[in-house]
């Protein structure tokens, strides 16, 4: 076949699959929005069905794998981890880990008799699980609730018991408390306590219409410390008012529920997985896995420059901390910083050489400084800012784009000598640093910066522009010649030169799925991450509506579906584990993508709205940034829009 006549068909295929992309799959919700920031499933015969959640506090983190058998009766499992509890060897992974399966329901007797004929009517996901179940002998209603501690090494559980009969009923719940003792010789500080305690036993008699209630806690501690008597009423309240304040702060206002209330979740996740450890406040992923320990892509790249549109003082405590332990690294020599700082700041990993970790780290320390808005944090973070440039500059290979050894995803998918990833994050990072240099004082770093920007941007042209698959996008290294999901990178740093072909590339059937982008074309796996960088990059290419129709999609299933309520992680790896730095990923979607937010100085920063089309009007509001609190509304006004930024009391 002539090129010519080749080359016709391929632009015809191309012209068909971006004017007329695959329709989104139907989706069938399992679970409805009640009220804001609340979803609920309400048993039907679609059961039986399993789903598991992690939530964290700053000593414990807990994944609950619960479900409703086909008698629709209840069964849980808890998984439990304690970070600051250390075990042998001392590595990424080595968080005091247990899991539990015990039924508080089964040890108590009601007239004489176990609860039997469980029939569980709805479970309800807040910040916190609540379970509300009848039992029919004697018929009784049980809410369960689950939640970890704030701030003590403690998961926390509470019955409620009411009598729905009209007969008086006697209720016994025993005095029980059990404890465990871990292998001395596996933990860093010897054996640990486990103790799984119930309070508020006894005997009474339960009235029609009565309720009663009592308590379960299960912590842990080493020698040193002493077993904690739960003030539970503190700790309910402790939850409630933290979950509360991340609703409140950086509120979405928009026509669309279910963005709103994902969006709710989203911060959820994303700020309480942080961990009050040895070496400070350090935010982990989480996923019985990630715990104590910092990463150049999760905190650094991903969910730090989150954190100051929060206005979490608590997320910025440990954005902060993660980047000094990161400069703590920096050397004259310009050897690799490591991409992961473990076991609470003791410790590194590096196993898959250099990530581009340098890049991940500038690009997101320079984000996170300005949208901060603090002048001492802005000056403390350059050093480590100007070094991470300086090496990314020493990496440059003859084409002018960044060598590394690896990516984020170290080696599970090849990503050749130099990739597009770490050329974009070193792009933006180079823009972020010129607009910091200048509120420092640094005009001759500031220039300098953008000039090597631009240069920068014709060489990730010259070297990752091609046509792939058919699509004029990026190849991801040399010799790619498969659709990749990070082609959408570019899009999110301002670069838009080949926009048209790569969202159509991303939306194309070779790439999306029922789950979102795969990783490479053909393959079978999916990173969450991906997909969220690329409704983040849509949505500031100006294909407004387009970005809208697959975050309605994704929103939707990652929320109301199978499993929920949060962003995750991978499949099959992990088994779509609630990893925290992709819920900070969904709500720069947010922030950055339909919002268009882009940080311009320490005060000051740009807006590019992407209103739909069949929206009047959205909002933010009791944004944290810049050193003030503001709400920024977008309107339609005619054909134009109306933005308007309304500062409120300065809290800084």
């Amino acid at each position: 076949m002539p090129v010519k006549n080749l080359m016709n068909i391929l632009t015809l295929i191309f012209l068909i699959i971006f004017l007329f992309p695959p329709p989104i799959q139907a989706q069938l919700d399992r679970w409805t929005i009640e009220t804001f920031g609340e979803v609920c499933w309400r048993i039907d015969e679609r059961v039986p069905h399993n789903d598991h959640i992690e939530m964290s506090g700053r000593q414990v983190s807990v994944v609950l794998r619960y479900g409703v058998q086909a008698d629709s009766s209840f069964h849980l499992e808890r998984s439990l981890v304690w970070p600051l509890l250390r075990t042998i060897p001392n590595n990424t992974h080595a968080s005091l880990m247990q899991r539990f399966a015990f039924d508080v329901p089964t040890l108590l007797m009601v007239n004489g008799k176990s609860l039997s004929n469980e029939k569980v009517t709805e479970i309800r996901l807040n910040g916190t699980m609540e379970v509300i179940s009848r039992f029919q002998r004697p018929e009784i209603e049980l809410r369960r609730l689950f939640f970890p501690s704030t701030d003590q090494p403690m998961l926390c559980e509470r019955y409620r018991l009411k009598n729905l009969s009209d007969k008086p009923l006697t209720l016994t719940i025993p005095d029980c408390r059990m404890s465990y003792h871990t292998d001395p010789e596996k933990g860093v500080e010897g054996s640990y306590t486990l103790v799984v305690k119930l309070q508020q036993p006894g005997f009474l008699v339960l009235d029609p219409g009565e309720e009663y209630g009592f308590d379960v806690s299960v912590q842990a501690f080493s020698s040193q410390q002493q077993e904690l008597t739960p003030d539970m009423d503190r700790e309910v309240q402790s939850r409630r008012a933290l979950v509360s304040l991340w609703k409140d702060h950086l509120l979405l206002e928009t026509p669309d529920t279910v963005l709103n209330s994902a969006f709710a979740f989203a911060k959820i996740r994303a700020a309480e997985s942080i961990y009050a450890t040895k070496g400070g406040a350090m935010h982990g992923p989480g996923g019985e896995s990630y715990y104590a320990a910092i990463w150049a892509n999760d905190q650094a790249e991903y969910i730090n420059p989150f954190f100051p549109f929060l206005g979490y003082d608590y997320g910025n405590e440990s954005a902060l901390n993660s980047y000094l332990h990161f400069a703590r690294f920096m050397n004259p020599e310009y050897k690799p910083i490591p991409s992961s700082i473990i076991a609470e700041g003791l410790d590194i990993w590096n196993g898959a050489g250099d990530r581009g970790d340098a890049a991940m780290i500038a690009y997101g320390a320079a984000r996170y400084a300005l949208a901060r808005g603090d002048f001492h944090e802005a000056e403390v973070l350059w050093p480590l800012i100007e070094w991470c440039l300086e090496y990314c500059r020493r990496q440059l290979n003859t084409f002018g784009v960044v060598n590394s050894d690896s990516d984020e995803l170290e080696g599970r998918f090849p990503s050749g000598s130099a990739n597009l990833c770490t050329s974009s994050l070193y792009y933006d990072a180079l823009i972020s640093a010129s607009y910091l240099g200048a509120e420092l004082g640094k005009k001759d770093h500031a220039d300098r910066y953008q000039d090597e920007a631009k240069v920068l941007s014709a060489a990730i042209e010259t070297y990752f522009g091609a046509i792939v698959e058919g699509f004029e996008t990026y190849r991801y290294y040399d010799g790619n010649d498969i659709l990749r999901s990070w082609i959408c990178i570019p899009l999110t740093v301002g670069i838009y030169d080949r926009a048209p072909g790569t969202i159509a590339a991303l939306f194309s059937p070779r790439l999306w799925t029922q789950d979102g982008l795969l990783t490479q074309a053909g393959d079978h796996t999916f990173w969450d991450r991906s997909t969220l960088y690329a409704l983040r990059g849509v949505f500031a290419a100006g294909e407004t509506e387009k970005a809208l129709e697959y975050l309605a999609y994704y929103s939707r299933k990652r929320l109301l579906g199978e499993h929920v309520p949060y962003p995750i992680e991978a499949w099959p790896e992990g088994n779509q584990r609630h990893l925290s730095a992709e819920s900070g990923l969904y709500g720069r979607i947010i922030t950055e993508g339909l919002f268009g937010i882009r940080p311009t100085g320490l005060s000051t920063f740009s807006v590019t709205p992407r209103l739909p089309q069949e929206w009047d009007k959205m909002a933010l509001r009791n944004i944290y940034a810049f050193g003030m609190a503001f709400d920024l509304e977008v309107s339609r006004k005619g054909e134009v829009l109306e933005v308007q930024v309304i500062q409120k009391d300065p809290f800084m």
